[in-house]
């Protein structure tokens, strides 16, 4: 599996999950510049992705939805707010309503993105900073740690499939 690491820290109110991937660092950025090859990975197996807008710039967003085995569909979006291309990307991280607009029920994050060019390949860190101790476990009440070592647990077999 090409998660290597989950690491929480209160403290900080972090979660970093690293992984690590036999591929350059181009085709793993784009597992994030792509949509179509996002919405491949971004959420659990057992929720896969439909990315409405993609615009990886600073101020720009990313809207999307999942689709459940029982036919829901949890929507969120992300705001940019720093890209370095293939390096770094920031985002604010949250949960929409039916119509797509920020549902203020649910806490919102802080994601940065650092992909990291190794010997062997790729090490990919995201770190999401959240605003509160109560925020950090509400969210992991959630499913957010499992959901997102799944998630991430797919990029290997796309870039296999893209090599």
């Amino acid at each position: 599996m090409t998660v290597t690491r989950v690491r929480k820290d209160p403290e900080t109110l972090t979660m970093t999950v690293t992984a690590e991937f036999d591929s350059p660092i181009g085709p793993v950025w784009q597992m994030w510049a792509n949509p179509r090859l996002l919405e491949k990975w971004w959420g659990p197996p057992t929720y896969p992705a439909t990315v409405v807008d993609h615009d990886l710039s600073p101020g720009g967003g990313v809207t999307y939805y999942m689709t459940g085995p029982e036919g829901d569909r949890p929507r969120g979006w992300w705001r940019i707010t720093v890209v370095d291309a293939p390096h770094f990307l920031e985002f604010e991280d949250g949960f929409a309503d039916e119509d797509g607009n920020p549902n203020p029920a649910l806490p919102t994050m802080t994601v940065r993105v650092t992909l990291t060019e190794t010997a062997g390949g790729t090490r990919m860190a995201i770190e999401a900073t959240f605003p509160s101790v109560e925020a950090m476990e509400q969210l992991a009440a959630m499913g957010m740690e499992e959901g997102i070592r799944l998630a991430v647990g797919q990029i290997d077999d796309l870039l296999r499939a893209a090599a």
